[in-house]
């Protein structure tokens, strides 16, 4: 969440980026943020001068005690506990106002990057690189959608995915199920040389979910398994991010740098047609993620370097590729500045996002309470966290069967892939 400071301290400043996200709403939240926060402060101060008022009494009834004066000390003390009912009282009424200000700190959206785009929607994310490895002309051959390649080649059965776990689900067999395992190997190894591998939990606290952003705000978005209040992860980078929550680093362990390959659990709601067929959209995937808890100001390159380790994955399958900056418009809830990298699907016909690098600034960590102390300071400061999509596998794995396809129906393996392959060079029919 943001810092509640700044509603004080510069709440013109916070109006104006959260301005930039346009949406009129979070304005009006806004507003009743300062409200409460002001009002919630006021009954602090008050609160604070009945405690001081009730001490100074103490010390009197204890002076009316030693010299005697016991009726004087019992008016006192009756003052004392009328003073002391105000107190609670105000006590009372002022963690209800913040409470009501937590719940609405933790709806309200993360403040954009002054370099961020501003813009309306998807439609004004600027592209920042690229397109490269575009050929000059598709050939037809690969202009085939990619569930009619792999369901002609029996990589990919649907049907009976459905027919186990219902609509939109996925499933992939024999070799297709090779080549998405050997897409996550191959993004492992590509970032074991910085990346610790972490294989987290799949089932997570509701606080867990909170720390990242997905709740309150998302919960419908997400699977819950409301009996022991747990939560099926849409991301690694829920657990990941949580490792550390509630904890004191050094500034000197900073960076720290994780790595996971997980299933992926989403409520992907989709659009009638194209959108929910083949492996666009499913409510479980598998992808792995890159993470880093940084200091302020190691942010800015870290998320350079996330950026430059998702394209260097995608340009190493040779894929046809653009890299977008998230404009305000745009940006998810816990977003500070954000980049997608996206892959052309000639059968689709269209841009896929593949990867998402997002830098969160202390929104995530203030959620997750994650600190770090400087050396020979006093107190801790916020850390940040920053993460990536080092590689999610549907997409990548339906742009490959699109871009790889051979006249003949086949699909070639990325030489990337081939280590993992088992062999396979070539997808052929069986």
């Amino acid at each position: 969440m943001i810092d509640v400071r700044l509603l004080r301290t510069d709440p013109e400043g916070v109006r104006a980026a959260l301005a930039r996200r346009n949406k009129p709403e979070l304005l009006e939240q806004l507003a009743e943020a300062i409200s409460l926060e002001a009002g919630a402060r006021e009954l602090q101060s008050q609160r604070d001068a009945l405690r001081a008022e009730i001490n100074d009494l103490s010390k009197q009834v204890g002076l009316k005690r030693r010299d005697g004066d016991a009726a004087g000390a019992e008016a006192l003390q009756a003052q004392s506990r009328e003073l002391g009912d105000r107190e609670r009282d105000l006590a009372a009424k002022a963690d209800e106002l913040a409470g009501g200000l937590r719940e609405l700190l933790l709806r309200i959206p993360n403040l954009p990057h002054a370099d961020a785009p501003d813009g309306q929607d998807d439609h004004d994310n600027p592209v920042v690189v690229g397109p490269n490895n575009m050929p000059a002309e598709f050939p037809e051959h690969q202009r085939v959608p990619h569930w009619e390649t792999a369901n002609a080649l029996g990589i990919l059965d649907n049907e009976r995915a459905t027919k186990i776990s219902g609509a939109m689900f996925t499933m992939q067999r024999g070799a297709g199920a090779t080549l998405a395992r050997a897409l996550c190997q191959y993004a492992l190894d590509m970032n074991a040389d910085a990346f610790e591998e972490i294989r987290p939990p799949s089932l997570v606290t509701t606080a867990t979910l909170t720390a990242t952003g997905q709740l309150p705000k998302f919960a419908d978005d997400a699977y819950a398994i409301e009996r022991d209040d747990l939560w099926a992860i849409p991301t690694a980078e829920v657990p990941l991010t949580s490792i550390y929550a509630g904890e004191v680093l050094d500034e000197a362990e900073l960076p720290k740098r994780m790595m996971a390959h997980t299933s992926c659990y989403r409520r992907e709601a989709g659009s009638a047609g194209r959108d929910t067929r083949g492996m666009l959209r499913a409510h479980e995937f598998d992808k792995v993620e890159i993470l880093a808890v940084t200091t302020p100001e190691q942010g800015p390159a870290m998320l350079q370097e996330i950026v430059d380790r998702a394209e260097r994955l995608i340009n190493g399958l040779g894929l046809p590729y653009r890299i977008i900056e998230i404009c305000t418009g745009d940006m998810g809830q816990s977003h500070h500045r954000s980049f997608d990298i996206e892959v052309y699907a000639p059968g689709c016909d269209n841009w896929l996002e593949v990867s998402s690098c997002s830098w969160f600034s202390d929104y995530q960590a203030r959620r997750g309470d994650i600190r770090f102390k400087k050396a020979g300071e006093k107190g801790t400061t916020i850390a940040n966290t920053l993460n990536g999509s080092a590689l999610a596998v549907p997409r990548v794995w339906a742009a490959i069967m699109e871009n790889y396809r051979q006249a003949d129906g086949s699909v070639v393996v990325p030489g990337a892939l081939r280590p993992y392959m088992r062999g396979i060079e070539v997808i052929r029919a069986s």
